[in-house]
């Protein structure tokens, strides 16, 4: 750990799940077993009688499929929609090959696709996710009806201040310093730290959300895998900053087809507002929410703005229903 970043900093660029080992009220969990992989999706059943046409949801560093709960239930009358838990986040195991790349966790998703036959689908992704997802989308264009990326990590050179202590994580040595270091913390201070990174307004949290925070973080740390599994994630995103040519996330990007709704928030401290710019000149068809006031997990923290742009994409391509 250089001398400059603190515990408290590099800790802080872990994002966890809000909520405990419970689906929440009207979701359904279940165990997706392939080979060479498990994963948990957690589902969120149709309000209406209407068929409705799928969506799946895909989570950030550190995340799980419950960062997406509050979006959920508020698309359920135009969605079926799906969130996983990417192999070695929140209810996953670990995949068998220890595969922690972009590469790796796109396959997971095409795999859950191709294995349910849910396809195509309305792909969701934030943060690592929204990388994913894009890659997804570049790969396979007949899985994706639309994108909607919420502070996709797209490479970002030179990355901001704040962004720094996430790639900490990748580096080898870091995470058993920082094991070490922050043995003796409460699930509080970790939480408080938490909060304080990812949410533009973390003063809004409730306590009654605050404890829920704290209480899968101290799950989460406890997982014999979880080091691991983040601090390979976290290498996967650093990967992906060193890729050129037609391996390069921008690159991939520029050859999605499916229509894109970029979100990003004016106090975000992973994913610089700034790239909002960039990421509408890249997606071929894309439209922008931007939020002032939101942090880097805006599904989380402004769920009612997100929905409303998600319905105005589905109106426009008029592709909610089969």
């Amino acid at each position: 750990m250089s001398s400059t970043e603190s515990p408290e900093a590099v800790l802080a660029a872990v994002p966890v799940p809000p909520s405990g080992p419970r689906a929440g009220q009207g979701e359904a969990v279940r165990e997706v077993k392939l080979p060479g992989l498990t994963l948990n999706v957690r589902s969120r059943p149709a309000a209406g009688p209407d068929r409705l046409a799928p969506a799946l949801f895909v989570h950030g560093l550190g995340g799980s499929s419950t960062n997406w709960s509050a979006l959920m239930s508020r698309l359920d009358d135009r969605l079926a929609c799906e969130a996983l838990d990417l192999p070695g986040f929140g209810y996953s195991p670990p995949p068998d090959d220890g595969n922690y790349s972009f590469a790796g966790h796109a396959r997971a998703v095409v795999r859950l696709l191709e294995a349910d036959g849910r396809g195509p689908v309305h792909l969701f992704g934030n943060s690592l996710g929204g990388a994913v997802a894009t890659k997804v989308a570049a790969a396979r264009p007949d899985l994706v009806r639309t994108l909607t990326l919420i502070s996709p990590a797209l490479p970002e050179l030179p990355p901001q201040r704040s962004a720094l202590p996430t790639g900490l994580l990748g580096v080898p040595g870091i995470p058993a310093l920082l094991i070490r270091a922050t043995k003796d913390w409460a699930p509080e201070r970790r939480t408080r730290e938490l909060l304080a990174l990812c949410y533009g307004e973390p003063d809004r949290v409730s306590e009654e959300a605050f404890t829920e925070h704290a209480s899968e973080y101290e799950r989460r740390v406890a997982l014999p895998y979880f080091w691991d599994a983040l601090s390979r994630s976290a290498r996967g995103v650093l990967d992906a900053y060193t890729l050129g040519g037609q391996h390069s996330l921008w690159r991939q990007a520029e050859r999605v087809l499916a229509p894109t709704l970029l979100v990003y928030g004016g106090r975000d401290k992973l994913v610089s507002f700034r790239m909002a710019a960039r990421a509408g000149r890249t997606f071929r068809d894309s439209r922008l929410l931007a939020l002032p006031n939101s942090g880097h997990v805006a599904m989380m923290e402004h769920p009612d703005l997100v929905a409303r742009a998600v319905r105005e994409l589905l109106d426009e391509t008029d592709g909610s229903r089969k």
